[in-house]
């Protein structure tokens, strides 16, 4: 709460700073989407994530354009009790210099009554004041992101029909630079290529419990020439270890039955894998997870979901690190 009015002072009196820095909608969507995924099961709800193709040379403020969303998303599954939350990024218009994005989420909750929409983006407001004493909250989220929106050249607005569901939308309007994009696809090739030439035939573990993330990743690292060999939890991938050699592991933190962190301290002690890279797949950059990554026994970490340039540039450092041949 104080850092949100924190947030909403600095707006207000016009000292609110942006970010101007590369960025890609599908991670940003994906990072949201793992973030809440966890929060979104144990409630039984379905959380989908809908992203349309975007130029991959968009300026913007990733943190901020990230925690607008995650207001919405947040709302969203604190308010249904059962169905569905679909995350969208839409293309709504598409020029030379800029992009115009639109965010929705859509949820399948308790939804709004048509009078009470127009308090919602005030500050301190929320439907009705049953809402604060069942659901909690301050109705800040909702200020801050319209706030951004307009930071942003945008917009931000609901549409909402009680018992059936609401959606929450904003708009920004994002720069392209040309410059850098031609600069990242040539390091992604770059680090692609010296992979497949140099490493082609190494064979790598690939370990996270949502199937969307191991199939564009088992994707990315076979189309450069390494043999992936996929677990769906922390205990298959200690079986798997102990039975093959593993030039690489990359491990996602949070997994049922074993997490990634207890799942590299077991692997650690087995022959062979004292030095061998693990990797750590996490949705969260922050400092304290970064810690346990490395307390564990991690030697990197990849932030969720996976971009193509970042996973090959380091997959090769670690490729190329003087370490042991892997076990046999």
């Amino acid at each position: 709460m104080i850092n949100d009015i924190l947030d909403l002072s600095k707006i207000e009196a016009g000292k609110f700073v942006l970010e101007e820095a590369p960025l890609t909608i599908d991670s940003l969507m994906g990072n949201v989407h793992s973030i809440l995924s966890e929060r979104a099961r144990d409630k039984g709800l379905l959380l989908t994530v809908e992203c349309a193709a975007f130029p991959d040379n968009l300026l913007g403020d990733p943190t901020r354009l990230q925690q607008a969303v995650l207001n919405y998303a947040t709302n969203a599954i604190k308010f249904t009790e059962t169905g569905s939350v679909t995350l969208r990024a839409i293309l709504q218009e598409d020029s030379i210099e800029s992009v115009v994005v639109r965010f929705e989420v859509q949820d399948s909750g308790i939804g709004i009554a048509s009078e009470a929409l127009l308090r919602l983006f005030h500050t301190f407001e929320q439907a009705d004041s049953s809402m604060t004493r069942k659901y909690g909250g301050t109705g800040l989220g909702l200020v801050i992101t319209r706030r951004l929106a307009e930071l942003m050249n945008g917009e931000a607005g609901a549409v909402s029909s009680p018992g059936v569901g609401s959606t929450f939308w904003f708009t920004v309007r994002l720069k392209k630079n040309e410059h850098e994009a031609g600069i990242a696809m040539a390091v992604t090739a770059d680090a692609e290529q010296r992979v497949r030439t140099r490493y082609q035939g190494r064979r790598i573990l690939l370990v996270d419990d949502e199937q969307m993330n191991l199939f564009v990743a088992q994707y990315l690292l076979e189309s450069a020439g390494l043999l992936v060999d996929t677990a769906a939890d922390g205990e298959q991938a200690v079986h798997m270890a102990s039975k093959n050699g593993y030039a690489l592991i990359i491990m996602d933190m949070q997994m049922p039955r074993l997490n990634g962190l207890e799942a590299t301290k077991q692997i650690r002690p087995l022959p062979g894998y004292r030095d061998i890279p693990i990797l750590a797949m996490t949705a969260n950059a922050f400092a304290d997870d970064k810690a346990r990554c490395f307390a564990a026994g991690m030697n990197d970490f990849l932030v969720k979901p996976i971009d193509p340039e970042r996973i090959f540039s380091t997959v090769l450092a670690w490729l190329e690190q003087p370490a042991p041949s892997a076990p046999h």
